[in-house]
């Protein structure tokens, strides 16, 4: 056999080597990494719209019945899905008693300066319990798990309240709720998986800790701090036991507790009062205080939906 004819044969059998797989590969890629079949995706988009029908059916149902007259309201049942004739009379009688309205405002300012303080609170605590070497930083990093064992009760939050003085005013609506030790669990994990090398060339450069913190560690923690900031706001904007609990003055009141009063106890507004003569039926007027107290939160979650997965993940998972 000459040499050329050798050296042809090899050349074919490498080639042929390089076009078969190896191993596992030979054997082909696991079944739930196998392209789903035709009747598979199917099965998962019909599942899908019937679960988004469920969710969103409550929702229109609200809306439409809002939005409808009495005589469609007769007609159907006291509930319209959507209405022939849709009218905003029950939304223009419920903002000008002022009661939903006050109590809008009073739900806005307590979930935007409850926010604000539970994220600096939560940031603060969080970031002196992940850097090695402060001052208490074990004993406050005990005393907040030892939360998650040993839950207050409400007697005592109710003494601890008035004994600081905090009845019948906006504080008491913030400051018992003001921290979460599962969002600070998951903020302080996030601060510890941020590289070591950045702290470190910070402190080459001379930058001190509140340096550190804000130019460095906050640009960084935008979507755990998004994430947890959208936990406090729908805590604080949905919150109504301790606004029956501590307040006695009505004009305090958020519009969870308006909501309870117009949807759950049946108190009627009095729409005659308010100089409307052609009042709006009584399920028209609970459904429109439900959208209203619904449509603010909700038109947050499109905009910090992206920092989902990234926030909450990222912040409970280190590595």
């Amino acid at each position: 056999m000459s040499q050329q004819s050798v050296v042809t044969r090899l050349r074919a059998a490498r080639s042929g080597s390089r076009g078969r797989p190896r191993g596992r590969a030979s054997q082909g890629r696991p079944p739930w990494m196998e392209r789903p079949h035709w009747y598979g995706q199917g099965a998962k988009a019909a599942a899908l719209a019937v679960l988004t029908v469920i969710v969103l059916y409550p929702f229109v149902l609200a809306i439409g019945t809002s939005l409808a007259g009495r005589e469609e309201l007769n007609a159907n049942g006291g509930y319209v899905l959507l209405p022939h004739n849709p009218t905003l009379e029950a939304y223009r009688v419920v903002l000008s008693g002022g009661v939903v309205t006050q109590a809008a405002v009073v739900s806005i300012f307590v979930t935007l300066v409850g926010t604000a303080l539970s994220l600096a609170c939560t940031v603060m605590i969080a970031y002196g319990t992940s850097r090695p070497g402060t001052v208490l930083s074990k004993p406050i990093l005990l005393l907040v798990l030892g939360t998650f064992l040993f839950a207050p009760g409400i007697i005592p939050t109710y003494l601890a309240v008035q004994q600081f003085r905090l009845l019948d005013t906006y504080a008491a609506l913030i400051l018992p709720v003001l921290l979460n030790a599962f969002n600070i669990v998951v903020v302080r994990s996030f601060f510890q998986s941020i590289p070591e090398e950045l702290y470190d060339a910070a402190r080459i450069d001379g930058a001190g800790e509140v340096t550190v913190l804000f130019r460095i560690v906050l640009p960084l923690s935008k979507a755990v701090l998004a994430v947890v900031g959208l936990f406090y706001a729908v805590g604080y904007w949905n919150s109504f036991f301790n606004a029956v609990l501590y307040l006695n003055d009505a004009s305090k009141f958020p519009i969870q507790v308006i909501l309870r009063s117009y949807v759950l106890n049946g108190q009627s507004i009095n729409a005659q009062a308010m100089g409307v003569h052609a009042v709006p039926p009584a399920t028209s007027l609970q459904m429109a205080v439900l959208i209203i107290a619904i449509v603010p939160i909700f038109c947050v979650y499109p905009f910090l939906q992206k920092f989902f997965v990234k926030g909450v993940l990222t912040g409970a998972i280190k590595g």
